[in-house]
């Protein structure tokens, strides 16, 4: 009773609302048998008191797109990732900060498939395979470009 007094809500009558007092919201507390779940008319979210009361509907819930892996800032020739280092303000308060690789997107000719290999590689990478060659370096690396 002490609750009710403070938020100015008036005790439960015999029907299950909870009549405020002047200008309050209206809250059912008993369910409805024809509805089946308990409603507020403050947010009109409907919770489910009772599952035998409510006809099995179709909920149509909106697309949510599916959750697509996010790629790894690593290169996966070199192994590089990203750095950490702190930015020193003048009063030489750190603040922490990561450098991130510089991957790039590239499409590498590969002699012995006799295609283009899309790759993400890191500029390092692309150097190193300039100069050794795509199957030599992606050899050293584990990579296997066939099921690219």
């Amino acid at each position: 009773m002490a609750v009710s007094a403070v938020l100015g809500f008036t005790p439960v009558s015999s029907s299950g609302v909870m009549a405020a007092s002047s200008s309050k919201l209206h809250f059912r507390t008993k369910p409805n048998p024809e509805l089946g779940f308990l409603s507020s008319q403050l947010s009109g979210i409907k919770i489910s008191s009772n599952h035998s009361l409510i006809s099995p509907s179709p909920i149509s819930a909106p697309l949510r797109p599916a959750l697509q892996p996010v790629a790894r800032r690593v290169c996966p020739f070199t192994g590089k990732k990203a750095n950490k280092k702190n930015l020193v303000s003048f009063s030489n308060h750190k603040t922490k900060k990561l450098q991130f690789v510089n991957l790039q997107y590239k499409k590498v000719w590969w002699e012995a498939g006799k295609r283009f290999v899309k790759l993400r590689l890191s500029t390092k990478a692309l150097k190193t395979i300039e100069k050794n060659g795509l199957d030599a370096v992606a050899k050293k690396a584990g990579i296997d470009l066939r099921k690219e």
